[in-house]
């Protein structure tokens, strides 16, 4: 997934910006019927996620949407989670391409609004495991539409590997020698945001099951220190923290990285440049996460915004797009006859995984598992910058 810049500074303020109390009901109820369009729609998205034939004249889905609808589309584009709620926050944005991390706190926080899905006549085409997903689906109301999948891989070198795929998240998390006979010291990376936390704690779930861990989005004081003190030893084997998918790209391709989470995008890019590159998913199994569609509670163009939630469910988008990342559509549909996908793209993208993925969402502290006493976001935010700078 192209989530390509990150910047942590200044995130602990921005974790703690919306108080994660539990979601309530928006003060006013969803769009009844719609308007005519307003001309213009305005969209914080991932860095790529919405493409108009500019980066590659193949990948374009926005050009047909503008001239069908007269919407204008405008893009901002965010590297981050917390930069989405930021900006979410200060306003201006009709829509948000949302992760699990930020969709729980903008719905909290009242910075976006239920969705009719019923104005969206494709929404029953979408994969009906994400139709009413806990990371966009609260108390029995929609807050979006999903948009795509993916999960958080292991991606090796075959070389180092000696043509076996490793099998568990050990080669990254743990001094060890590799298969070509070298340390993984200095050859392996790590994902440098706080959800991060998340990975390290469902490798604990295998290999330490006296912890007791059931959610690794849900760790009592114990298991969390117990995830800082794993995620404090890693810190010894980590090269670099990996932040800009075409960064790591590089790594691997010329600074000897032989191992690390990662994601289809990554993978797909290296592989078609001949890299000795190859990706699985550990026994431990994997993060990952799935992005919605949300409406600003305040957006200024709710019936243009409807509309691109509707033109983002069509088939060939889903297919395009799951091209170009390396993720999964939501309208499993799209994973046939796409030219750019191919028709075993989705299976290589990772939709048989579904079940073992652990999808991104906000930590907070009233959770089911922990009898309501779980360690929140932003105490994530503000260790794990303390680990990354070996602390």
């Amino acid at each position: 997934m192209a989530r390509f810049t990150r910047n942590y500074a200044g995130i602990a303020a921005l974790a703690t910006g919306i108080a994660l109390v539990g979601p309530a009901a928006h003060a006013a109820g969803p769009l009844q019927k719609l308007g005519k369009a307003e001309g213009q729609v305005d969209i914080v998205a991932w860095p790529g996620y919405i493409e108009r034939g500019e980066t590659d004249k193949k990948f374009d889905w926005v050009t047909d949407f503008e001239k069908k609808t007269g919407c204008k589309v405008n893009v901002k584009t965010a590297g981050t989670s917390d930069e989405m709620v930021a900006l979410m926050n200060e306003g201006g944005f009709d829509l948000v391409t949302a992760s699990g991390d930020a969709s729980l706190r903008l719905i909290a926080g009242k910075r976006v609004q239920p969705v009719n899905v019923n104005l969206i006549p494709s929404y029953k085409s979408v994969d009906p495991r994400l139709q009413k997903a806990p990371w966009h689906y609260v108390n029995n109301t929609h807050y979006g539409t999903p948009y795509q999948w993916g999960y958080n891989v292991l991606m090796y070198n075959t070389n180092t590997f000696k043509g076996q795929a490793p099998d568990s998240w050990k080669v990254v998390f743990e001094e060890m020698a590799l298969p070509d006979g070298k340390p993984n010291k200095g050859r392996v990376q790590a994902f440098d945001g706080p959800i991060y936390i998340a990975d390290a704690a469902l490798y604990l779930m295998s290999t330490k099951p006296e912890l007791g861990i059931k959610d690794p989005y849900e760790l009592s004081e114990a298991q969390y220190k117990a995830a800082l003190e794993l995620l404090r030893k890693q810190r010894q084997l980590v090269g670099r923290y990996w932040h800009d998918a075409f960064v790591q790209i590089d790594d691997f391709t010329n600074e000897g990285v032989v191992a690390s989470s990662s994601w289809g995008f990554q993978a797909n890019v290296l592989k078609s440049k001949k890299a000795p590159i190859a990706t699985v998913v550990p026994k431990e199994g994997a993060t990952g996460w799935a992005d919605t569609t949300m409406l600003h509670a305040e957006a200024k163009h709710p019936n243009c915004a409807y509309l691109w939630m509707e033109h983002s469910l069509n088939k060939k988008l889903q297919g395009d797009l799951s091209a170009w990342f390396g993720s999964v559509p939501v309208v499993l549909d799209a994973c046939k006859g796409n030219p750019l996908l191919g028709e075993k793209g989705c299976e290589n993208n990772g939709l048989g995984a579904f079940e073992k993925i652990r999808f991104w969402k906000t930590p907070v502290a009233k959770c089911a598992s922990q009898n309501n006493q779980c360690v929140p976001y932003h105490r994530g935010v503000t260790d794990y910058i303390a680990v990354l700078g070996g602390r």
